[in-house]
């Protein structure tokens, strides 16, 4: 065992010389013992954005987690090292995040997945899933369901990585009422920019777990969490209502989230075209007869959607049609604008898998995706709206805009991820994802630029002027990243310093710079 172990020290520092000479690898997989590390591939500088493509120079297909402690020790320990490291789970990023250039890329799905369910005993049990960092939320559900239970907060897609969701937040409907998904986990396993392989929660390593929940790959890479589980429903009532006023439809999405007894899921969407009406309904099985008028390019008509869920535990001293008629009375959508189906809990959780499979088909799901998601204060909404909306044509927009209302108390202030800076008293904020879609076909290089360009430009005027902060954003430069962290700056910092100190991880995020990387000394 310990001449084993030696070797593979050996082979790894073989490679750290190799990474830090002047000349490429050979063209063919290197053999490195048990770090099974292979010449670059062309996933490894791919993602759903396609606007970024950095080369690495290896890609890391780990068999275990010791694989990973391995290669970021030995990286560790070279004061030479101008080695960086990033984590790449499902490939979902939008501007490059999990690549790095002339570095190295851990693919983590190669991981092999590991889950075990603990369902919980007596009143006061609690019920969780140990889940590898490498599993997808989709693996995650499908094997929760078998014992009736499933994780209490979600991503919209499922098809992402669990630790690549943890890094950054991994929000939903649901969030308002359960919070983020980085709200709960319970435990996480996590290699240090060290190398170091450690077990951390509330309790132990604290500092740790708080850093890396929501910290955008900077203090380790998560090769296992713990996750909180609930009795899962049989079926979703999921209903959708339409507003042609946006301060009502704005109201009536803050009456919903007020009432976390009765509501389970709460989002919602500007209808700017028939294409965002369209696309939006997809996944939606019931007949939606909403045929609205956009107006004219000059004057056109904005339309709101609020689209929100019951679970329906099948019980029988609960009428879920009685429940959702005492919560539509409520509510001030457009006459006869209410549209409701019932449908598994399943399927309703997969239901963007259903748009996806239809922009496959079409061929536009590989295509760029010059997407803006930002948190946004209540005080801003109507401020933010109008700049939005200003900014775009609804002739020309193709994509989908979301919006809805979170709640601060729900998120966890010692964990890394980034809200707007507000009063405390004003507990409401809202995310608005602008996921707009540009065809190669009829958008080029210069368009892209451009759409690009005015994107930076818009987020800068929100964050300048409302207060509003990106999620899953990127910034220009570090300079940008310390205006985004605001006054939690200095204890990112800090962090980073104490878990990462050689600044190899995360490089695609451009927070910090890696002083001694290949990168580094050409900017």
């Amino acid at each position: 065992m310990e001449f084993i172990f030696l070797c593979s020290r050996v082979n790894a520092l073989i490679l750290l010389l190799t990474l830090c000479s002047p000349y490429k690898f050979i063209q063919s997989p290197m053999d490195f013992g048990p770090l099974n590390l292979l010449q670059t591939t062309h996933e490894a500088s791919l993602d759903f954005g396609r606007i970024v493509f950095n080369t690495p120079s290896a890609v890391l297909k780990p068999q275990s987690k010791t694989d990973i402690a391995l290669l970021l020790s030995s990286l560790s320990a070279s004061s030479l090292s101008r080695v960086t490291v990033s984590a790449r789970g499902a490939g979902h990023s939008i501007h490059g995040q999990a690549q790095a250039l002339d570095g190295i890329v851990v693919e983590m799905e190669s991981l092999p997945v590991e889950m075990e369910i603990h369902k919980r005993k007596g009143e006061d049990g609690i019920s969780f899933a140990d889940v590898s960092g490498g599993a997808l939320w989709i693996e995650v559900l499908k094997e929760s369901l078998k014992f009736g239970l499933a994780p209490r907060s979600w991503t919209d897609y499922l098809y992402l990585t669990v630790g690549g969701t943890l890094s950054n937040a991994g929000i939903s409907g649901q969030t308002f009422k359960f919070g983020p998904q980085i709200s709960n986990v319970l435990q996480l396993e996590i290699v240090t920019g060290q190398g170091e392989l450690v077990t951390c929660s509330r309790t132990e390593n604290s500092e740790l777990f708080y850093s890396v929940l929501g910290g955008l790959g900077q203090f380790g890479i998560i090769t296992k969490a713990r996750i909180l589980l609930q009795d899962a429903p049989e079926k979703v009532k999921w209903i959708r209502a339409f507003y042609d006023d946006f301060d009502t439809f704005t109201k009536d999405q803050e009456l919903l989230v007020s009432m976390p007894d009765l509501v389970d899921y709460v989002e919602g969407f500007i209808v700017l075209n028939e294409q965002s009406l369209h696309s939006s309904s997809v996944g939606f099985p019931g007949n939606v007869g909403f045929t609205p008028d956009f107006g004219t390019r000059e004057k056109p008509k904005v339309y709101y959607c609020i689209e929100f869920g019951v679970h329906d535990y099948q019980l029988e001293h609960m009428n879920i049609d009685e429940v959702v008629r005492d919560i539509s009375r409520q509510m001030s959508y457009m006459q006869s604008q209410l549209y409701s189906v019932d449908v598994s809990y399943f399927d309703f959780l997969e239901r963007v898998r259903m748009e996806e499979l239809s922009l496959r088909r079409q061929g536009l799901w590989d295509v760029h995706h010059p997407w803006l998601n930002m948190f946004v204060p209540k005080s801003g909404i109507v401020e933010f709206k109008d700049l939005l909306t200003e900014s775009i044509s609804p002739d020309d927009f193709m994509g989908l805009i979301l919006i809805y209302p979170l709640l601060r108390d729900k998120w966890d202030g010692n964990m890394s991820a980034v809200l707007p800076e507000v009063g405390s008293t004003d507990q409401v904020m809202y995310v608005v994802g602008v996921l707009q879609s540009a065809n190669p076909d009829t958008c080029n290089h210069r368009c892209l630029h451009d759409l690009l360009q005015h994107q930076c430009s818009f987020a800068q005027t929100a964050h300048d002027q409302i207060g509003a902060k990106q999620y899953l954003g990127h910034q220009p430069s570090p300079l940008h990243w310390r205006s985004h962290f605001g006054r939690r700056w200095d204890q990112f910092a800090r962090r980073k310093s104490q878990f990462d100190p050689n600044y190899i991880l995360g490089p695609g995020q451009g927070i910090f710079t890696n002083p001694h990387s290949a990168s580094s000394a050409l900017r």
